[in-house]
């Protein structure tokens, strides 16, 4: 009954001369990740997973997408996914904020966990929120260290979502497989590393 949301970068480039002749130029952009304490070229992934990092919904943006549009717009695409999880729990950072936000999902029937932002009172559920914000920094690890995301060679805008799709479909993969063999770990891709 619970979701994890975040969005991790996806760099396309380092180099000045790269941001002005590349074909992703327009959609790739400067952002700032603020977990990591870093600027970047490129895009971002936004992810929603379940705890065991089975992807559910996912979104490729430009650098400064809102992630709270974001999330929104990955939800009217894909209605028939919320509708089948009515009362579904997302635990998401102080990025999604905002009592219009938070009506947004209640309206869907959504019930969103974040941390309190600076100046806010305490919220519910505040306990539970370190633990599981490592679960969903685990899963981008997943797929920036075993999957090399940050490596993808994508050059063109079709070339990088060409990529970044086969790595959430060998996630979703690995994860199925070893559910279905009874793997203790569901998320490990050790066995698929030769």
């Amino acid at each position: 009954d619970v979701w994890l949301v975040d969005s991790t970068p996806v760099g396309c480039g380092c180099s000045r001369e790269t941001t002005k002749r590349s074909d992703l130029a327009g959609w790739a952009q400067y952002g700032y990740c603020a977990s990591h304490s870093r600027y970047f070229w490129g895009l971002r992934l936004h992810l929603v997973c379940t705890l065991g990092g089975l992807p559910i919904l996912f979104a490729l943006t430009g650098a400064k997408a809102d992630e709270r549009e974001t999330l929104r717009d990955m939800l009217d695409t894909a209605p028939e996914v919320v509708a089948a999880h009515p009362g579904q729990t997302i635990i998401g950072d102080k990025n999604y904020y905002g009592r219009e936000f938070e009506r947004d999902l209640a309206e869907r029937h959504l019930e969103l966990l974040r941390p309190a932002r600076k100046g806010e009172a305490e919220r519910a559920g505040a306990h539970l929120f370190k633990p599981l914000r490592q679960v969903i920094e685990s899963i981008n690890q997943t797929f920036k260290g075993q999957l090399d995301l940050e490596r993808h060679g994508g050059k063109s805008p079709a070339g990088v979502a060409t990529r970044v799709l086969c790595r959430i479909l060998a996630l979703t993969a690995a994860i199925w497989h070893n559910d279905k063999t009874g793997q203790p770990v569901k998320r490990s891709l050790t066995a698929y590393d030769h």
